[in-house]
């Protein structure tokens, strides 16, 4: 090889090491951390706190009457926790569905609709004396429990707790993909951070909030796409710590198709590098002003590529250089690297897998891997105006095809 272009390859392949070494070290410590979470023990509270369950949906009539029922099942006190759909654009059979169930139902028509909209709107006009806000989509049920485990978590000086959200549908390849997609994030991104001390990411759905603060705290926000991420920054900024209860479930419909794929991660990556470019100033200012870490690691993780491309481009990666390495001669002198590389990769990965992932379904989803690198790669290209945009994602999952992994 020619020692100009020898020296020029070798600056190419160190730089492609440090770009792919980052982001992997990263999910590595918090999937190593991960693996010593254990869900802190709180004992079941006699202070029945009234709960004001929240859930928006737009055009949701395929799904939301059962996903009402549901919620209704709680082992709460009935008269200690109330079902809120907010309905915006719904059929008129579906609203009168609704109000045959004991829930409260506050219509919404935007002009632009957007999530945050809804719930500012559905808080203006419900009535005062609630203590904690659960927020959930439209086709979320939760398990009997949850509400006991979300009110008994606020006997601690927490002033938002996330539950765990789980794949309710395994019915596709794709769907199989996204659910262990979610719990490798749930992992990382929640266990990992909170045996670390940090705070648990939100998702969106799934989340309880202190109602006074959480009302307060939407009344500024005006996204429309990620509001989720916009309120946990805020949180961050100001300090406050955000717990995970993974014994908390609630279970979430999971895309089985590849245009609803690409749709919402468009919208999520979106979200993340808007939210990045506006808050990382701000966030390395409160690391070195107050020591803010919480926060400055939320503007990092917004940066971080896609879990399931970061995979890609590191075996990728790996197989490339190793073959023109071995070509030009100069195999041994990145081998240990990148083979270094490749294992904490790999094995941020499986420390994040729960073992009921570890079968013959997962294996046969693994086939689609491929594809669905290919869908978030596209996504990617695409994200510029997704978080100005509403971007709908229509569920049709219904409480029937709930699975018990956990």
């Amino acid at each position: 090889m020619n020692p100009a272009f020898h020296t020029f390859y070798s600056g190419i392949q160190l730089l492609v090491l440090a770009l792919l070494s980052l982001p992997t070290l990263y999910i590595f410590v918090f999937a190593l951390a991960g693996l010593f979470y254990r869900q802190t023990i709180v004992l079941p509270s006699s202070n029945y706190r009234k709960i004001a369950v929240l859930i928006p949906g737009y055009k949701e009539d395929d799904v939301i009457v059962e996903v009402a029922r549901e919620a209704l099942l709680q082992d709460y006190p009935k008269d200690k926790y109330e079902v809120v759909i907010i309905a915006d654009s719904f059929r008129p059979e579906t609203l009168a569905g609704l109000r045959n169930l004991s829930v409260r139902v506050v219509e919404v028509k935007f002009e632009k609709s957007t999530k945050s909209k809804a719930l500012n709107k559905a808080m203006e006009v419900l009535p005062s004396g609630y203590e904690i806000a659960i927020v959930l989509d439209a086709d979320n049920v939760m398990a009997k429990d949850f509400l006991s485990k979300i009110n008994a978590s606020f006997e601690r000086d927490f002033m938002a707790v996330q539950g765990h959200r789980m794949a309710k549908n395994l019915n596709t390849s794709l769907a199989v993909l996204d659910a262990v997609s979610e719990e490798i994030n749930n992992h990382i991104f929640r266990k990992g951070h909170r045996v670390l001390g940090l705070s648990s990411a939100i998702i969106g759905s799934g989340m309880a909030f202190r109602y006074g603060f959480f009302k307060d705290l939407m009344s500024g926000v005006k996204a429309v796409g990620g509001f989720d991420k916009e309120i946990e920054l805020k949180l961050l900024k100001g300090g406050y710590k955000i717990e995970y209860l993974n014994d908390a479930v609630v279970f979430d419909e999971k895309v089985q198709k590849a245009e609803v794929f690409s749709n919402q991660r468009r919208r999520w990556l979106s979200a993340q590098f808007h939210y990045f470019r506006m808050d990382f100033p701000y966030a390395l200012e409160d690391l070195i002003l107050k020591g803010n870490v919480d926060y400055f690691d939320k503007a990092i993780q917004f940066i971080q590529p896609p879990r399931i491309l970061l995979l890609g481009a590191v075996i990728l990666s790996f197989a490339a250089f190793m073959i023109i390495n071995f070509i030009s001669g100069n195999l041994l002198s990145y081998a240990l690297l990148w083979g270094i590389l490749l294992t904490l990769c790999l094995l941020s990965f499986l420390f994040s897998i729960p073992a009921a992932y570890y079968s013959k379904e997962t294996l046969k989803a693994l086939a689609s891997l491929p594809g669905g690198m290919i869908l978030m790669l596209g996504s990617l290209f695409r994200i510029k105006g997704a978080n100005k945009n509403f971007i709908h994602t229509k569920h049709s999952s219904s409480t029937t095809t709930k699975n018990n992994n956990a």
